[in-house]
């Protein structure tokens, strides 16, 4: 039994060395479904009517020691008429593995038009600071690998478009452009050629007549060293009674490689609610693939209030407008 633990932890550690490569800097989830998509797009920094402050707990795989975790605090705001600021604080955490990092934002913001609908183009430029650690002082094995304590830091440059217009919103994110790695040891600077693009595309159907409110979403990543493709499919609803709205979401994540053994299957349901200023949802992923470590899923938690609220100028989606 005590052999299999560390079989597994072993294959924690090495999945968890394999993702921070693949994911750089901070993991991109479907959180971005709880009304986040500034995790993931600079260029959300501000684009609605209100400043948003969120925070996510993340645990993968329960009741598994050091099993993967990730929390993040952000917010972002518009200050001014076009411009935005935004920060993200995240702690990655996989078995001896460490990640903590800051991300600052700017965002520019154009009105096209003062009509009945939100039409809007929207950039952002992102700066982030990554310290990575590897800490193995209390691994149990060979006392080699147990002296080992490394320390890297990332830096790193994304840089975001998007368009909204009414319901119909629009992102393109290249994350990674100048992604460069410093190691402690030896104080060298490596250029990492990590480049992720990431377009998103969706629509909110405001029927009011209808019992629910409609907004499907897709979502895809381009990863150009390794040419792994990802797709997200998701599609989200939302019923609002007096100042409370309720909502969930349901997304379908799955890689499309060459190598059918890697590809990755996930299924993702999530449930929220906003009452007045105040958000809180619940996320569980299910990993759909033969082969997988645990049956446990993947749970997350978000927390968020709106601050700076201001009337909205024009109809748009969710994520535009808040609702209260």
């Amino acid at each position: 039994m005590k052999l299999f633990l560390r079989l597994k932890i072993t294959l924690i550690a090495l999945f968890s060395a394999l993702s921070l490569s693949a994911q750089e800097t901070l993991p991109i989830y479907s959180d971005y479904l709880s009304d986040n998509v500034f995790l993931v797009h600079p260029s959300a920094a501000g684009i609605g009517n209100t400043g948003k402050l969120r925070f996510t707990a993340r645990q993968q795989w329960a009741g598994i020691k050091d099993a993967p975790s990730l929390q993040t605090m952000s917010f972002h705001n518009k200050f001014g008429r076009k411009a935005a600021l935004g920060v993200v604080v995240f702690n990655d955490k996989n078995g001896f593995h460490s990640q903590k990092g800051v991300q600052g934002t700017y965002a520019y913001h154009l009105e096209l038009n003062r009509g009945n609908y939100f039409n809007q183009l929207s950039f952002g430029v992102s700066f982030t600071g990554v310290q990575n650690q590897t800490d193995q002082s209390t691994f149990t094995g060979d006392p080699a690998v147990a002296q080992l304590i490394e320390s890297t830091s990332y830096f790193n440059a994304d840089f975001s478009v998007a368009y909204h217009y009414g319901g119909f919103s629009s992102y393109l994110t290249v994350k990674n452009l100048l992604l460069s790695a410093k190691n402690n040891l030896n104080n060298s600077l490596e250029p990492l050629d990590l480049r992720n693009y990431i377009v998103s595309l969706g629509y909110y159907f405001n029927n009011k007549d209808a019992f629910v409110q409609l907004e499907p979403s897709i979502m895809i990543q381009l990863r150009e060293s390794t040419g792994e493709r990802i797709a997200d499919f998701n599609i989200k609803a939302y019923k609002t009674y007096n100042e409370t709205q309720f909502w969930a979401a349901l997304s379908y994540r799955r890689s499309f490689d060459s190598n059918p053994i890697e590809n990755l299957k996930y299924i993702t349901p999530i449930i929220g609610v906003n009452y007045k200023k105040m958000m809180f949802s619940y996320t569980y992923t299910k990993q759909l693939n033969d082969i997988v470590l645990t049956n446990a899923g993947f749970h997350q938690v978000s927390v968020g209030v709106n601050l700076f609220t201001r009337r909205p100028r024009a109809a748009a989606c969710p994520n535009i407008n808040a609702t209260f």
